[in-house]
């Protein structure tokens, strides 16, 4: 016999033996009792599902668009050698930080995910910090991916504009602009209702799956290499074994390097923890998608590396292409004209489809931050439109930020670079606060939801933990070093980034830390509700990590007993 959901642990900010109630009287239903006993009421109408959820996943994650954005940095540090068993390497790590990730989400399905997971499961008095670091982070993540995703879709439609008319060159100001464009149109589309979204993101993940399929079978098939010399396919031995010098480091620091290429691409699998709150069954079917989503993602990623690696004819010319995108140029190497324009335009509609879903994971999690008054003027940006039910304030609220962002582009491609590596590092230092809290800190007494690893939960956590402490500080690393390192080729990820979270953290110190005390409770529950109060965005006093309670869900008005 099922079990009800009642009856399922989760991991709450309510204090230990308390429980939320519905004052009307109505019953919860049971994922609005989920939701309730994390200390939240439900204000999204939820009309994702399981399938629904992992559209907007693998929209996010888009890996024919994400893989033509990032071929400079995958293929340019290392080669085909990391874009091989390099590859292969990085997807341990990143698998098995998604399954963590996925773990924590059945626990705490909640639209702040991370954030509220390294609330509670902080050391007694460390929560409200943990949250800020990790909120701050994700959010820095979230807010620069859709500006980055249709930087790239931009430079594509150029290339492609290039590639029909070759005395066409395009100038900072016109990359900028239409990227701005796009960002205007995802702004509207973002808006829109929920069962809306859920529709258009199914079709666009259905396009971005059919694209990267077809796209698979148009490069091996159509390559021209043979009339140009060469063979159909580079040697295997030069492929897997052959390190590209991208950088002056050693062999091994390139290949690493070139992770950034594998950990943006793949970053997109947090987006169920954010759509929780829409998703039915959440505390199993966003786990599950989260799982889904990074396992499919690396297979076909993986296949999409080899087909490249296999047909590529000169790495430097990819590289230094006057297209100004180096997956054109390398298309212009190995296929005809009439091909290279039909897979560019594949890529392109892929990619305008991902930066949508990029804006909706993003407004979700601004929400949520704004929520708990994370944000200068909050009480604007957590305010869910009355005809949409989604917030639509966040929305723009990015995407304001997200078009300032794009003025790096006038600093060259170096600076704008920084949109990428930004984005890979603030989304690994978030997804792996709470693991390395859960998993170092909490132990025994983390209370897993429904969809958990068992005894492999605390070795999967270590190995992400151990992964993205490796990864962080290549991350940070320029391309050149000794007396070719100058201010235009360094790495403006430690400079952007480091700058932006030393912000966040001398606000802390200063004020931040007198007022923000992690997730707040907006449902009524038992103790407050016992004196006739209703608790509307006041804190719970055991918030930030001093005990993990762990309630059982009430079922009508009374105390389910702890889980």
């Amino acid at each position: 016999m099922a079990k009800h959901v009642s009856e399922e642990p989760v991991t709450s900010v309510l204090p230990a033996g308390d429980g939320p109630f519905s004052a009307d009287g109505r019953a919860f239903s049971a994922d609005d009792e989920v939701l309730a006993a994390l200390g939240y009421r439900s204000e999204f109408k939820r009309e994702f599902s399981l399938f629904t959820t992992f559209c907007v996943s693998f929209a996010v994650l888009g890996l024919l668009p994400s893989f033509a954005s990032t071929l400079f940095y995958g293929m340019g540090y290392a080669g085909t050698a990391g874009m091989t068993w390099g590859w292969l390497v990085a997807m341990v790590g990143i698998q098995s930080v998604a399954c963590s990730m996925a773990e924590l989400c059945s626990s705490m399905p909640t639209s702040g995910g991370l954030y509220y997971a390294a609330a509670v499961l902080a050391p007694p008095g460390w929560g409200p910090f943990a949250a800020w670091i990790t909120g701050w982070s994700n959010w820095l993540g979230q807010v620069t991916a859709a500006p980055s995703v249709n930087y790239g879709t931009a430079a594509m439609m150029l290339a492609a504009a290039s590639i029909q008319n070759p005395s066409y060159v395009p100038t900072d100001y016109q990359p900028f602009l239409l990227t701005t464009l796009i960002m205007l149109v995802h702004g509207v589309m973002s808006s829109l209702p929920t069962q809306t979204l859920a529709r258009v993101n199914t079709v666009g993940s259905t396009f971005n799956i059919v694209a990267l399929v077809v796209v698979l079978v148009l490069i091996p098939a159509g390559t021209d290499r043979e009339s140009r010399g060469l063979p159909r396919f580079t040697s295997s031995k030069e492929v897997w074994g052959d390190i590209y010098p991208g950088t002056e480091f050693s062999p091994g620091i390139g290949v690493l390097m070139s992770f950034v290429a594998v950990i943006w691409t793949m970053s997109g699998y947090d987006s169920p923890f954010h759509l929780a709150e829409e998703c039915s069954n959440a505390n199993v079917a966003s786990p599950r998608a989260i799982v889904l989503t990074s396992a499919v993602g690396g297979t076909f990623g993986w296949a999409l590396q080899l087909v490249v690696a296999y047909t590529v004819v000169d790495i430097d010319g990819v590289l230094e292409s006057e297209l100004g995108q180096p997956f054109a140029a390398y298309l212009t190497q190995c296929l005809p004209q009439r091909l290279v324009l039909a897979i560019l335009a594949l890529t392109i509609i892929a990619g305008f489809s991902m930066g949508q879903g990029c804006m909706i994971a993003a407004s979700r999690v601004t929400f949520a931050y704004a929520r708990d008054d994370c944000f200068p003027l909050s009480s604007l940006w957590k305010q869910v439109h009355p005809l949409t039910l989604t917030p639509v304030n966040a929305v723009w609220f990015n995407c304001g930020i997200g078009i300032l962002s794009l003025l790096l582009i006038f600093g060259g491609s170096v600076s704008v670079g920084a949109l990428f590596s930004i984005g890979a590092i603030a989304a690994f230092v978030a997804f792996t606060t709470p693991i390395f809290i859960r998993v170092f800190l909490v132990g025994d007494r983390f209370r897993a939801g429904p969809w958990h690893l068992g005894r492999a939960s605390l070795p999967v956590g270590a190995v992400a933990s151990g992964f993205v402490m490796l990864m962080v500080p290549v991350l940070c690393l320029p391309s050149v070093t000794g007396r070719d390192w100058t201010a235009g080729l360094m790495n403006w990820t430690a400079l952007v980034y480091g700058t932006l979270m030393l912000a966040v953290l001398v606000w802390w110190v200063v004020d931040a830390r007198k007022w923000f005390k992690g997730p707040k409770v907006n449902v009524e529950h038992m103790m407050l509700g016992r004196e006739g109060a209703v608790l509307e965005g006041a804190e719970s006093e055991e918030a930030g990590g001093a005990q993990l309670t762990g309630v059982g869900i009430l079922d009508k008005g009374k105390v389910g007993g702890e889980g």
